[in-house]
């Protein structure tokens, strides 16, 4: 059977940045307006007067403190407050692939070798932006890649089920090397009027290319790879083709991002930890001799108490990598960036772990050893 190793990654950032100054500042003015418009209802209590947000708040309960976003100037305008993406036409390269593609092209330049070696794409993100024709096609096109191409969408876990796909068609011998692409518009689908999670997502895309051993130099073997996933509501959006069906429905609230965070938390942690240790102990790995997490960026409490429960420690500073300040959190992309961002110190033989998880719930893992 033929082995996968990572042979190069990719990331493609938008150029706007949002402070968490500039989104409170954006969703208190739209609380203050709130508020005023509906005073005497509030006054009956026939409406619930909504809460302020603050900067401390959202620091110390996610550990963000800015995100990246395809358009700015829509997500901070009080009356507004969603990005403003123009349709475009249909001979147009879409946005998700554009970003996609951008991210692809960092990672073939890195890896040095022509795009007639990829034999496979595939598109792993948490929302696509049309039913099809599938975004992986589109990104084949603009590439310029044979073979074959698809969507998956597992949520905050598409990229670690994409790197087990792919790592499987190398195995079978279905591709001798495959791309893996995460383009995520999380803004898109985030509702900046809700104070508890107003703040949560950013925008950016994520590649990976795996290719079978025999013919890598370099990269990073795969020791194992690991999925799991367990039905929940406590993470949802009910968007979708037959919202229109259902007309009264549509503009409801949980047809964007919905979650019951402190059900998720208590859940996640545990199951993901348990998973980590699991796997590891199967594969002969010692948790506590891992040179490096590179956990999803949900939450900096979550990381931080998983990466405790796996190390049996506190992690020492540069162990358990936190880009989540930076980008805030970008669903399947955020194990990426850690990873693309913070490997550059390893030596052959050192092992490292990329780890998703949320909504479904699903959760992958995937250990992996500087060749």
């Amino acid at each position: 059977m033929r082995q996968a190793v990572i042979a190069a990654t990719g990331l493609y950032t938008p150029p706007n940045s949002i402070s968490n100054a500039e989104l409170v500042e954006a969703f208190n003015a739209y609380v203050a307006d709130f508020n005023a418009e509906h005073a005497a209802a509030i006054e009956a209590g026939e409406v619930a007067a909504l809460a302020p947000s603050s900067v401390e708040f959202v620091e110390k309960a996610s550990g963000i403190k800015a995100r990246y976003v395809v358009d700015k100037a829509g997500v901070i305008d009080p009356k507004v407050m969603r990005p403003n993406i123009p349709e475009r036409p249909n001979e147009e390269i879409s946005v998700l692939a554009e970003m996609a593609v951008a991210a692809a092209r960092e990672a073939l330049a890195a890896w040095g070798k022509p795009v007639s070696e990829i034999g496979a794409v595939i598109c792993a993100a948490s929302n696509m932006q049309r039913a099809y024709p599938a975004m992986a096609i589109e990104v084949q096109q603009a590439l310029g890649i044979d073979g074959f191409a698809f969507d998956m969408n597992v949520a905050c876990s598409s990229a670690t089920f994409g790197i087990k796909t792919a790592a499987d068609f190398i195995a079978s011998g279905s591709a001798k090397a495959v791309l893996m692409v995460n383009p995520e518009i999380c803004s898109g689908h985030l509702n900046f009027r809700d104070r508890d999670s107003h703040f949560i997502f950013g925008d950016v895309a994520t590649a990976v290319i795996l290719e079978d051993a025999d013919q890598a130099s370099g990269g990073w073997e795969i020791l194992g790879t690991r999925l799991k996933t367990q039905f929940s509501n406590n993470i949802r959006n009910n968007f979708g083709f037959l919202n229109r069906c259902a007309p009264e429905g549509i503009g409801a609230r949980d047809k964007l991002f919905v979650q019951e965070g402190r059900k998720v938390f208590r859940e996640v942690v545990p199951m993901v930890s348990e998973m980590i240790v699991e796997h590891a102990a199967d594969l002969g790995i010692d948790p506590a001799g891992l040179k490096r997490l590179w956990l999803h960026q949900a939450n900096i409490n979550m990381n931080e108490l998983i990466g405790r429960k796996v190390l049996g420690r506190d992690p020492a500073p540069g162990e358990n990598v936190i880009i989540l300040d930076e980008f805030a959190n970008t669903s399947s992309a955020g194990s990426i960036i850690a990873f693309h961002r913070a490997n550059g110190d390893f030596a052959a033989g050192e092992t490292g772990l990329i780890c998703s998880f949320g909504a479904g719930y699903s959760a992958g893992t995937v250990f992996v050893r500087k060749r």
